[in-house]
């Protein structure tokens, strides 16, 4: 396993990272996730995604069962704070009463006394700038986190929290966390990723392979247990188009003459950027972990021809 820092920060994560959204408390049970997340930090991974959201909090219930046999210290735990989360007016969005209530409820539900990166899961507009960095700073300064973050900030939103940050002496953000792959890369290229390498922030990219198309699980249908099948989540067959599974077949021949699998170029396609610190995967099997860390090395395997080969494939296709 290969290890980046966060942005300029002096904390290293692991390029491949395991996160619990759609899998833990949901798609696998308790002992196949907590066996996951044990195997994941056996075979290097030491960044591990979660959110007080996840599964309405059974995601950080059952890691919090796993990490609590395992060294804190050397882990990187994440959570993350915007929805919904209790009733009424204020169970929702970036005030410093959601935050407060959100991050000692995620860390009763984690069993540890700190979160390593806290997101805000969007943006909220209701709440002045100010007030969510200055919660934040208040945080670090407890010692409840150690690093703050944004998810799916538009650019102008991180460099506004930023500057404020910095113009009232609070802690700026370290990291943002994304959705980043070969369909949905547009708007992170050409506006996040300026701003976050300006800034010295880390990416934490999810999604590697679009909800699982770019893995070609979908080549032919959509199979019994998959994400797709599972009425809760069929949001998922919208996305799976005939225009963007042509793409994924031409991915996959890609894939075969460099004797890996559509995923793990998937995800080392992600890992040739610089600005990306870790690749946030997700897994409901030992087998599919094991592929997604293959591509540690498959990444090494991409010359500029493939690249090539690669943007040949998706033509003139982006989100």
């Amino acid at each position: 396993m290969h290890y980046r820092r966060l942005g300029q920060s002096g904390l290293k994560v692991s390029e491949i990272s395991l996160g619990a959204w759609v899998t833990f408390g949901n798609q696998i049970d308790e002992s196949t996730a907590i066996n996951l997340i044990k195997e994941s930090f056996d075979q290097g991974i030491n960044f591990f995604d979660n959110a007080d959201m996840y599964a309405n909090g059974e995601a950080e219930i059952v890691m919090g069962k796993a990490i609590a046999t395992m060294p804190r210290e050397e882990l990187v735990i994440s959570s993350k704070v915007f929805w919904p989360t209790f009733k009424g007016p204020n169970g929702r969005g970036l005030s410093r009463k959601h935050i407060t209530e959100s991050i000692n409820a995620s860390l009763k539900r984690l069993g540890t006394d700190y979160v390593d990166l806290y997101f805000c899961h969007r943006y909220d507009p209701d709440t002045p700038v100010e007030e969510v960095a200055r919660t934040m700073t208040d945080l670090i300064h407890q010692g409840k986190i150690l690093y703050w973050g944004t998810s799916e900030w538009e650019a102008s939103q991180i460099m506004q929290a930023y500057g404020i940050a910095r113009e009232f002496g609070l802690i700026p953000p370290t990291m943002d966390q994304p959705q980043y792959n070969l369909f949905h890369r547009k708007r992170v290229e050409d506006t996040v990723m300026p701003v976050t390498r300006e800034l010295g922030m880390g990416l934490t990219t999810f999604s590697p392979l679009y909800f699982g198309l770019l893995s070609g699980k979908y080549n032919n249908g959509i199979p019994k247990g998959s994400r797709a099948s599972l009425d809760d989540y069929s949001w998922i067959r919208d996305h799976i188009t005939p225009e963007r599974i042509e793409v994924v077949k031409c991915l996959t021949e890609v894939a075969n003459d460099l004797d890996i699998t559509p995923a793990q170029l998937a995800i080392a396609w992600i890992l040739r950027r610089k600005e990306v610190s870790s690749v946030i995967t997700g897994a409901t099997r030992l087998e599919q972990l094991d592929e997604n860390l293959g591509a540690s090395e498959a990444y090494g395997k991409l010359t500029e021809i493939d690249i090539d080969r690669i943007f040949s494939c998706l033509g003139n296709y982006q989100e």
